[in-house]
């Protein structure tokens, strides 16, 4: 099993100079990388561009291109190897993305050619994958980086670490903080025994970031919207400021510290968000055998300028992936519904669907059955019927074509089975990974 522990470091003054030496190195690899494929292509040639192409570049360049001008010495010895390997492999993953998209191999919108990385808009990143690097043996708090040396962390590695072996650490730096992801792999745990909260369907909104088909609300804390005002103030400052000027860096790092900060000076928006998001997804894991939710089309959802901000900050994507890998640990089952599957449009006690539904509609009205229900409560208990039900067919033996009728509302058939059992929706194949995928109405 692969995972990801995220430890935030306490580097020493000169510690940190190294950092920020180490991101430089990495940063001036991947331009100096560039500009040699770019040099080669605009003569015509076609360039090897694999990570290790680059590297065999590299090697025979260094020596050349990491010289200071002043005096004539080489710098490139001061860091180490695989932050410069790091720039390298950044930049061979972005032109294999470019080509792919290029050539219609890759999903989602197109790739652009790589740009150059500036030192003030670039993030500051490198990665160790060979060496002696990881938790310090004796010393839980602390990470030996090579050429670097130990560094004291925020929290016991060693408790992240116990029993898995670190197989890269990727050192970056966010908000004014320097933070360390190792990438550790440790045996496949054997579940205990499976969650005995039965089946839930969950439904994900901007107002409340999500409502349980059981009446349960996880509450959408708004880490950002709560503290957009003081952004805009410091967004204006650096606005102002002449680029590449002490000031405008100041108050770039200002701005990244707000970006980071929430109801008060010591709250992060990215701390909140994330630990919302693993307090909820833990719950969740923990508690119920099978979860039912949405496959959201999160990129076309953001595309509504009103609702792109509140969408972003929900983080729906990263809600669902943590879901993927915690259920794993659990052995609680993931249903994903399809997208086009009308959870909210469809009445959870009789199934007929509404033509229109507009967002402003916070109580689902059946002008049918009668039935009055919060809007997202509704659309949870329909997430939960399509994700559990276990037929691929029609469970009432209807058409589950697309049909009109005079009030404009789509209708389905309402015969019952021999059983009574719930009313189920028409699902489609079952897909190979084990996800239902609900046959679009």
């Amino acid at each position: 099993m692969i995972e990801a522990a995220r430890v935030a470091l306490d580097p020493a003054p000169r510690q940190e100079r190294m950092l920020e030496s180490h991101a430089g190195a990495a940063r001036f690899a991947y331009n100096a990388g560039l500009a040699h494929v770019r040099d080669v292509l605009e003569r015509g040639g076609k360039p090897e561009w694999s990570h290790y192409a680059l590297r065999r570049w590299w090697n025979q360049a260094k020596s050349v291109l990491a010289v200071n001008k002043e005096t004539g010495a080489a710098w490139w010895p001061e860091n180490s190897k695989e932050a410069y390997s790091y720039g390298l492999e950044s930049l061979a993953a972005a032109l294999s993305n470019w080509s792919k998209s290029r050539k219609g191999q890759r999903k989602g919108r197109r790739v652009g050619f790589p740009k150059f990385k500036a030192k003030d808009r670039a993030a500051a990143r490198f990665a160790y994958t060979t060496g002696s690097f990881g938790p310090v043996a004796g010393d839980p708090k602390a990470l030996r980086l090579p050429r670097i040396g130990r560094v004291h962390c925020m929290e016991n590695v060693a408790k992240r670490t116990d029993g898995a072996m670190v197989k890269r650490m990727t050192v970056s730096r966010h908000g004014g903080r320097w933070y360390a992801s190792l990438t550790v792999e440790r045996p496949d745990e054997t579940v205990r025994s499976l969650p005995q909260g039965g089946a839930v369907g969950i439904d994900l909104g901007v107002k409340e970031l999500a409502t349980l088909s059981d009446g349960t609300v996880i509450h959408h804390p708004h880490a950002l919207k709560s503290n957009l005002r003081r952004l805009r103030k410091a967004q204006k400052t650096l606005s102002r400021r002449m680029k590449g000027s002490s000031r405008r860096r100041k108050a770039r790092d200002k701005v990244a510290r707000l970006h980071a900060r929430v109801a008060h000076l010591h709250a992060r928006v990215a701390h909140l968000r994330r630990d919302l998001l693993d307090k909820a997804t833990t719950m969740l894991a923990r508690t119920y055998a099978d979860i039912c939710i949405e496959d959201l089309n999160v990129a076309g959802m953001v595309r509504n300028h009103r609702l792109a901000q509140s969408i972003q900050d929900a983080s729906f994507g990263q809600l669902r992936r943590q879901l993927e890998y915690k259920t794993i640990r659990t052995g609680a089952r993931l249903h994903v519904i399809d997208r086009w599957y009308p959870s909210s449009k469809k009445c959870s006690d009789c199934g007929t669907v509404k033509a229109k539904l507009s967002l402003n509609e916070r109580t689902y009205h059946c002008g049918k059955c009668g039935l009055v229900i919060d809007r997202d409560l509704n659309a949870a208990i329909n997430i939960l019927v399509a994700g559990s039900a276990p037929e691929t067919l029609n469970a009432r033996g209807g058409s589950i074509r697309r049909a009109r009728h005079d009030d404009g509302a789509t209708r389905h058939p309402v015969k019952r089975e021999p059983s009574g059992g719930e009313d189920r929706v028409s699902l489609g194949a079952v897909a190979g990974n084990g996800d239902m995928q609900v046959t679009p109405f």
